[in-house]
């Protein structure tokens, strides 16, 4: 620890973000990106015209975005929070809704960075974990008095909890936000984002970084009650209003506009999931159910550690967490048809020994 960083963060571990390597060339299917390039329209509107503005401040409140994904979703634009990817959002909440005094719950095995925000901002949390078949107990997180945090679908496992439990949770604790992480929900999943006028408490984050091809540009939305956006609105302004720059404004109101576009490139990825799932049980993997761009799987015969070390070495990058129930899986983003041909055929030189 530096003698400079305060006291305070001395205990706090980092999240890690997915490997990115530069010593070779591989075929990344490690960080849960989309394997398909922007949409054309986002290509041309981000062009020399818009670069030249670079020297003026973008909107702050993001209005022809708001309204734009307001009329997409159905909702009002005063029910829409843009944000500098979703990781935004999830950090200015536990900012705006927790303290010493009101804690939060999130699964045990779940998107890294919720323990890392807690621990940040010293929130009290517990970490319920999953069942055998690694599902969440929606029960767990009834009458909790905290604030919820549930990934759905839920990562790295790919799976997720219905409408119906996620109702249950909304109605047992009226007096708390529940933050419905919904990063992979395009890929099969059931958004909550119907329930938003019906439930005040109820928050929903998505992101462009899986769906809509933008990882790089770093862009985030959530949708709530005016009440909660306005609470969120107030912590942004408090810290930075200008959070998103113009040329990612600019490509976001692009990415609603050639919706169509991302719509077709999630089919594809689902029905590449899907094949790439078939094979992988044909070669003896335990693999689960995803609703996600991505599966987590167990291979037989070997351990994930030395499964995902020896992909590497031939050109193929998956992710491998050190946590004791989950230390045997590898999470495997979907890739192209091509890109997933290639992981099968190393991967059968794998478990052939060769």
């Amino acid at each position: 620890m530096s003698r400079f960083l305060s006291s305070r963060f001395a205990s706090l571990e980092a999240y890690t973000p997915g490997e990115q390597p530069r010593d070779q060339q591989y075929i990344k299917l490690n960080t849960n990106e989309s394997p398909y390039p922007p949409s054309q329209e986002v290509i041309e509107r981000v062009n020399a015209d818009e670069v030249k503005r670079l020297n003026l401040y973008p909107d702050p409140e993001g209005k022809f975005l708001k309204e734009k994904l307001a009329k997409l979703y159905g909702v009002e634009k005063e029910n829409i929070f843009l944000s500098n990817g979703s990781d935004d959002i999830l950090n200015f909440s536990f900012m705006a809704f927790c303290d010493e005094k009101r804690g939060a719950v999130f699964p045990e095995i779940s998107y890294g960075f919720y323990p890392v925000y807690a621990d940040l901002y010293h929130v009290p949390h517990v970490k319920f974990p999953l069942k055998e078949d690694f599902s969440i107990n929606y029960k767990d997180y009834c009458n909790v008095d905290k604030m919820v945090v549930i990934a759905n679908p839920n990562a790295p496992t790919g799976m997720e909890i219905g409408l119906f439990e996620i109702e249950e949770i909304l109605k047992s604790n009226p007096n708390h936000v529940v933050l419905i992480d919904e990063a992979y929900v395009d890929f099969g999943g059931t958004s909550a984002v119907g329930l938003v006028r019906k439930y005040p408490n109820l928050m929903v984050s998505m992101t462009y970084s899986k769906s809509r091809s933008m990882a790089g540009a770093r862009l985030g939305f959530a949708i709530a009650s005016k009440e909660i956006i306005e609470d969120l609105e107030k912590i942004k302004f408090s810290t930075n209003p200008y959070n998103i720059n113009r040329l990612t404004l600019v490509a976001g109101e692009a990415a609603v506009d050639s919706d169509i576009y991302y719509k077709e490139n999630a089919k594809k990825i689902i029905a590449t999931r899907e094949t790439t799932v078939r094979a992988l049980k044909n070669l003896g993997f335990l693999v689960l159910d995803s609703k996600a761009n991505f599966i987590f799987a167990k291979p037989p015969n070997i351990s994930g550690a030395d499964f995902y070390s020896k992909l590497k070495k031939k050109g193929v990058l998956v992710r491998h967490f050190e946590k004791e129930k989950i230390g045997d899986f590898v999470r495997i983003t979907i890739g192209t048809d091509k890109q997933m041909d290639v992981f099968l055929q190393k991967t059968s030189e794998i478990l052939k020994g060769r």
